[in-house]
């Protein structure tokens, strides 16, 4: 992960999760690094990016997400270890490699 940051909002829906990583990917250079569905209506976006720039687009993300419907939770991990990796979507390591 490269010592970048992990950012992560759990959505109830999915219109509710994708207004979020727009609003994210719009607030700051962050990469977005894929959704997974939990169950039950739940949706995780994961973002990855400098520290501070994580954070400002959590923070948007979060307030997009909640205009329009219902946020969880929302997290980052400012160094996220290596080994957390395995656990993040396909695509995530498909970029790392590039």
């Amino acid at each position: 992960m490269q010592q970048e940051a992990l950012g992560l909002i759990e959505t109830k829906g999915l219109i509710a999760s994708v207004n979020a990583a727009d609003a994210m990917v719009k607030a700051a250079n962050v990469q977005l690094v894929g959704q997974e569905k939990i169950g039950q209506g739940l949706i995780t976006t994961m973002i990855r990016g400098d520290v501070g720039a994580v954070k400002a687009a959590v923070d948007a993300g979060v307030v997009a997400a909640e205009s329009i419907g219902e946020v969880i939770s929302n997290y980052v991990i400012p160094r996220p270890h290596t080994d957390v990796e395995k656990i993040l979507p396909m695509i995530s390591m498909e970029r790392v490699s590039e």
